[in-house]
């Protein structure tokens, strides 16, 4: 029996505790929050998007960073493993579109609940408002860690959980990189992830709080197209935001450093071009006299109305029988082409998630231990990986923390 020392008690540190304990170590988790699983009480809107109900080229391609590192990780635990894992411990899950799984009763303070119920159960040991300032070594072996007030906890083993630098108020502040660096591994750049976009268009603050279903939207450097996806989108004070956009700022990223792109949207995308103005012809029709706001209205929430049609230069005021067959082709091209100019993306605070981290190559991908540092295991987002949204980045740290784990002799 090994003593585990885990630092950090978010979803891979308690996962790990849970396998850890099981496998008959002694396990101490330390947190330097008041409670575990802060940043987890967040995710998927504070429902907590566990994983993806998706196959396993599905989870794969998901992956945008350093996808191969983790095959061995998902073939020893996958999504459906975590999903019968958390059934087993009494946890109700539910699958919505997009294969998203969440708690059956939407609230991710359940999933920390079962986790905190099966480690106290199995004995594991939580210490609370616990910073670790560093890990101790003893030649190339781990010996323990050192916590801020000094004292020294001796350990076999340490499993570094701490996650990366988005949402700092969670206490995401990068600690796990330093501790890496102290023993010698390398940490790539480290950017937001999963963040929304900043626009160059001033009114788009008249859109603030306008969330677009089922639309479709394309990214372009120059007249190069580097991402599309349809789904869901929000208009913020800024910019963008919103799953598809989300997803599209860890894609498009390293463009967005050399230059501005554009954002086209499709505001009709069930419809081509050709039945969308046959169905404006017959809006136009039916209401000859009305100004042409209001029949904008019956096509897009009312706030983008004055916008869309001040970027296309019709008057709102202007009477339907007043309208060209010229303006009614910009009407349409308005609408399947609402353009936006990207100029850069939110920070960390806003950030789902932390791309870059400790290079992967110094991890051995079976069992997460350091190469450099014997006992040393580093698991979930402190590491170089990250997915899209959709449940894939909660599946790496469950992945990783069970690798690690089940490792610890």
């Amino acid at each position: 029996m090994s003593r585990v020392l885990i630092v950090g008690g978010g979803a891979a540190g308690m996962l790990a505790a849970v396998i850890a304990a099981r496998n008959g170590h002694k396990v101490e988790i330390f947190e330097k929050n008041e409670k575990l699983g802060k940043k987890v009480y967040i995710t998927g809107k504070g429902r907590c998007n566990i994983t993806n109900a998706c196959d396993r080229d599905t989870l794969f391609a998901n992956i945008v960073g350093n996808p191969k590192f983790l095959y061995s990780a998902f073939y020893g635990f996958n999504n459906y493993d975590m999903m019968d894992f958390l059934t087993e411990l009494g946890l109700k899950i539910k699958t919505e579109r997009g294969g998203r799984v969440f708690p059956a009763s939407d609230k991710a303070s359940d999933v920390i609940r079962v986790f905190q119920k099966e480690m106290q159960r199995l004995g594991v040991t939580v210490n609370l408002h616990t910073a670790v300032k560093e890990i101790l070594m003893e030649g190339k072996r781990c010996s323990g860690i050192c916590l801020a007030n000094h004292q020294k906890i001796e350990g076999d083993a340490v499993v570094v959980a701490t996650g990366g630098l988005s949402y700092p108020s969670t206490g995401s502040t990068g600690d796990g990189y330093r501790f890496a660096q102290k023993l010698g591994h390398t940490v790539t750049e480290l950017e937001p992830g999963l963040v929304p976009f900043v626009t160059r268009e001033a009114w788009v603050k008249e859109l603030q709080g306008i969330s677009l279903k089922n639309v479709s939207i394309e990214i372009y450097s120059g007249k190069k197209q580097i991402y599309s996806a349809f789904g869901e989108m929000l208009f913020t004070h800024f910019g963008v935001s919103g799953p598809i956009i989300l997803s599209g700022s860890s894609l498009v990223g390293d463009y967005l450093k050399k230059g501005e792109l554009t954002l086209s949207i499709d505001l009709k995308a069930a419809l081509q071009k050709e039945q969308l103005e046959a169905r404006i012809l017959r809006e136009f029709e039916a209401n000859q006299n009305k100004q042409i706001r209001h029949i904008m209205d019956l096509l897009l929430p009312r706030k983008m109305v004055p916008v869309l049609l001040k970027n296309i230069g019709i008057l709102a005021e202007k009477r339907v029988n007043e309208i060209t067959k010229a303006e009614r082709i910009k009407i349409v091209e308005g609408l399947k082409d609402f353009r936006l100019t990207l100029i850069g993306c939110r920070g960390f605070s806003e950030a789902i998630i932390t791309r870059g981290g400790i290079c992967v190559s110094e991890i051995n991908p079976a069992t997460m231990e350091s190469k450099k540092a014997e006992g040393v295991y580093f698991i979930g987002e402190v590491l170089d990986l990250d997915a899209l949204t959709g449940g894939f980045n909660l599946q790496i740290a469950w992945s990783t923390a069970y690798a690690a784990a089940n490792a610890i002799n």
